[in-house]
């Protein structure tokens, strides 16, 4: 619980406002779109939310998080990584004030996206193609549709307001200043009302629009070609498919139609086939990307030094395959690479943050990919904004120590005390005080010793290929 007593406590009281009517079919979209993707819990957390607020009503009553974690059967860990998934996603808008020592959330319930939204999206019904499969994604996407009406063969003869009604209102009536001022809503009032869904919004942090406007400066590419949602969709583009700004010029070039413009639809159909071209397969994994050009370091080649090596390998080596590697080549268990993809997709780490947030996981964590720990060391490192690999190296380093506490507050409660042992680390992650260091003697090491000795392997792995 320690792990997240500054983010939360039971006590936190906290109120629900909808932005906008939720209804039936908000749910259905609920139901059979967002849940493959966010998981049991957070719909719960979702739907749960939703009907403490009253028909008819905006806010809900104020609750404490005792409430929820009874409600739900779920652990207050449990209900923040489930609130977190719904941010991420867009479902949900989370404030907090703290008044006299009593802290208050208010969580804002965002609605879900149409049907036509998502699977026009580019980003969520790419991520549920692979999840749920194309059989069951094509019986979904015809749940969501139905064949259009056409009435272009017959005749409009519906009536207007004048031809059915007539109006005995007076001048005096129409002018009323006293109906005008009571009709208008005042201070803090709103209207009831559905309100259109937000789209997921990816930060512009890994694409550099510069460099790719220099790269089109000698092709007859309109500048008005590049329309703002042109931008919007090259951005969700290169964040799915890991496409650098030279590898968007080349699309783009293919994207012109005759009329010297950009269709949206066109734009991704190009971006697919480049990425299955690229990579031979179907779908792009957050897991097979790798750190993008402007956060890399401007270390030439291999560098060298042997911190410099590993940065390059960090660098520009998938998660997927740092995992493959510290096993030896073999292929990673599915709950490691859900994990690490959903740590990613929740908290939008580059690659190689990523890369080095695994191997410190595993050294803390006897080699076993503990998801909790990966999740709550990653939420911190997004909330520092770490975006190269020398930084998250360098921010490990100086938080170890309160990254101890987290593991060893768990292992006490849990488990008897065994005998300290001094881990061997890579050798980016040296001690301040190598003399102390130097001074334990390594206990129970045998087995860990091999499993340790992949970490060093991976260095001269990555030049094999």
């Amino acid at each position: 619980m320690k792990q997240i007593w500054n983010e939360i406590q039971p006590v936190d009281q906290y109120k629900i406002v909808l932005k906008g009517m939720l209804n039936h079919f908000d749910q259905k979209v609920m139901s059979l779109l967002y849940q493959p993707l966010i998981g049991p819990n957070c719909y719960s957390l979702y739907m749960t939310l939703w009907n403490e607020v009253e028909v008819n009503r905006l806010w809900s009553e104020t609750w404490n998080h005792y409430h929820l974690m009874n409600f739900l059967h779920l652990n207050l860990q449990q209900i923040y990584e489930a609130r977190l998934k719904l941010e991420g996603i867009g479902l949900l808008k989370t404030y907090t004030k703290n008044v006299d020592d009593v802290r208050t959330f208010i969580y804002e319930l965002q609605p879900p996206l149409s049907p036509e939204q998502f699977f026009n999206d580019g980003f969520l019904n790419i991520f549920l193609y692979r999840q749920i499969g194309k059989t069951h994604f094509l019986k979904l996407k015809k749940f969501f549709s139905d064949q259009r009406v056409e009435a272009s063969d017959f005749q409009d003869i519906t009536r207007s307001f004048h031809d059915v009604f007539k109006t005995s209102i007076d001048e005096q009536m129409i002018y009323n200043e006293e109906l005008q001022e009571i009709s208008k809503l005042h201070g803090d009032e709103q209207f009831i009302a559905r309100r259109e869904a937000e789209q997921i919004k990816i930060e512009n942090h890994h694409f550099n629009f510069d460099i790719l406007f220099a790269e089109l400066r000698d092709f007859m590419i309109p500048q008005r070609a590049i329309t703002s949602e042109v931008k919007e969709a090259i951005i969700k583009l290169s964040y799915l498919y890991g496409i650098n700004e030279l590898d968007m010029k080349s699309i783009l070039l293919s994207a012109v139609n005759a009329e010297q413009t950009i269709e949206i639809d066109e734009l991704r159909k190009l971006a697919r086939d480049w990425y299955q071209i690229e990579h031979q397969e179907g779908l792009p994994q957050l897991v097979d990307r790798i750190q993008p050009a402007m956060y890399r370091s401007s270390v030439k080649n291999e560098g060298d030094t042997e911190e410099e090596k590993l940065i390059t390998y960090l660098e520009t080596t998938s998660p997927r395959q740092v995992l493959m590697d510290i096993s030896d080549g073999s292929e990673p268990a599915k709950a490691d690479l859900q994990a690490i993809e959903d740590v990613m997709f929740q908290q939008q780490l580059p690659p190689g943050v990523m890369n080095v947030l695994i191997q410190y996981v595993l050294i803390k964590t006897d080699m076993k990919l503990t998801k909790n720990y990966l999740e709550k060391v990653a939420s911190h490192w997004a909330r520092k904004k770490l975006k190269t690999v020398k930084e998250a190296m360098e921010f490990a380093i100086k938080e170890d120590r309160q990254y101890k506490q987290w593991v060893n507050t768990k292992d006490n409660k849990t488990q008897r005390r065994k005998p300290v042992r001094t881990e061997k680390l890579p050798d980016w992650f040296a001690e301040e005080n190598n003399e102390k260091a130097a001074q334990k003697e390594i206990q129970n090491t045998e087995s860990l010793e091999e499993k340790r000795k992949r970490l060093e392997q991976i260095r001269n792995q990555y030049k094999k290929g």
